[in-house]
């Protein structure tokens, strides 16, 4: 514990409460999944790249965001799982506690601009057909995806900057398991009353501003796959956004929780378990979520296993 007044120059990550033997179960679960969603999402940045039956608008806005998925996941579970291993607290140095959550913020933002862009994408697609090669173009696609990953870079510099302004004198332990917004504020000795309620501002205008594009897309999309008058024409219409309608929700439904709330410091316990669905279990379901439901993907997956095979017969 440090004397109070004095300003933090690293951090203790307390991480997950428990014995070593609970860690050491913790850390062969998270290594498990952590792997899984590493070589899930490098798969399906593979498959579009090669695969010519998934070189459409759709399938480029799913590599960048099995792409985000990769580092997000990358920027916290390598330093969680070195804590669950080390027999006491693991340290943070100060600047490395910056980056870590500069690149989270940076990444989860892109994550959002892009759902938004996949959103529009199928609303085109879907509600005017005859028109989408037009507005999807190559061009366009490009510019979307480097608009989203520009945005998510500059919105989070005053937040990241904002939070450390702060002296964090009243201790240096971090009740969390990678450098955590909320708990950071917590260690304050200054008033961060207006800064969250900033934060609290930023985050409507972020989350909500491509949440709404999203939920008006999916509400066009539904209102016309409705009209189509066949019953196998609209299941394969569903089938191209169920997709990415499952992902919305889960991914906007957990940084709802923990974003969008006018306290920031809430209990660790909280942060840490939504945190989890964040870093852990979407980037994790990601693969699943779009290869299970989707018919190109799945044949794409298929040819690239039987030339794998071939080659090693050879």
């Amino acid at each position: 514990m440090m004397v109070n007044h004095s300003r933090a120059t690293e951090f203790c990550l307390l991480g997950f409460p428990g014995s070593q033997e609970l860690h050491h179960i913790l850390f062969a679960i998270f290594l498990f999944l952590y792997l899984v969603t590493l070589m899930g999402n490098m798969v399906i940045i593979m498959i579009v790249c090669v695969d010519k039956r998934l070189q459409s608008p759709m399938y480029f806005f799913l590599g960048h965001l099995s792409a985000s998925e990769i580092l997000i996941t990358s920027i916290t579970i390598p330093v969680m799982l070195w804590g669950l291993l080390l027999s006491g607290m693991q340290t943070i140095s100060l600047p490395a506690c910056v980056a870590q959550l500069f690149l989270y913020l940076t990444v989860g933002t892109t994550e959002f601009a892009l759902l938004g862009a996949m959103a529009v994408d199928r609303y085109v697609a879907v509600c005017n057909p005859l028109k989408y090669n037009i507005i999807m173009n190559s061009h366009t696609c490009i510019w979307v995806v480097i608009v989203s990953w520009v945005f998510g870079f500059l919105s989070e510099i005053w937040p990241v900057y904002a939070t450390f302004q702060f002296s964090f004198c009243k201790s240096n332990l971090l009740d969390h398991f990678y450098c955590d917004r909320g708990q950071l504020l917590k260690l304050s000795c200054g008033d961060t009353l207006f800064t969250e309620f900033v934060l609290f501002l930023m985050a409507i205008v972020i989350i909500i501003g491509s949440l709404a594009p999203t939920i008006v897309s999916h509400i066009y999309i539904i209102s016309t796959i409705l009209k189509i008058p066949s019953a196998s024409g609209r299941r394969k219409a569903f089938s191209t956004c169920a997709s990415h309608f499952t992902f919305v929700v889960i991914g906007y439904g957990s940084c709802l929780f923990l974003y969008v709330k006018p306290k920031q410091t809430q209990a660790a316990e909280y942060n840490k378990i939504v945190s989890l669905l964040i870093s852990v279990l979407t980037p994790f379901l990601n693969p699943f979520i779009f290869t299970l439901r989707n018919d190109k993907v799945k044949e794409a997956l298929r040819d690239s296993m039987k030339c794998c095979c071939q080659l090693l017969k050879e």
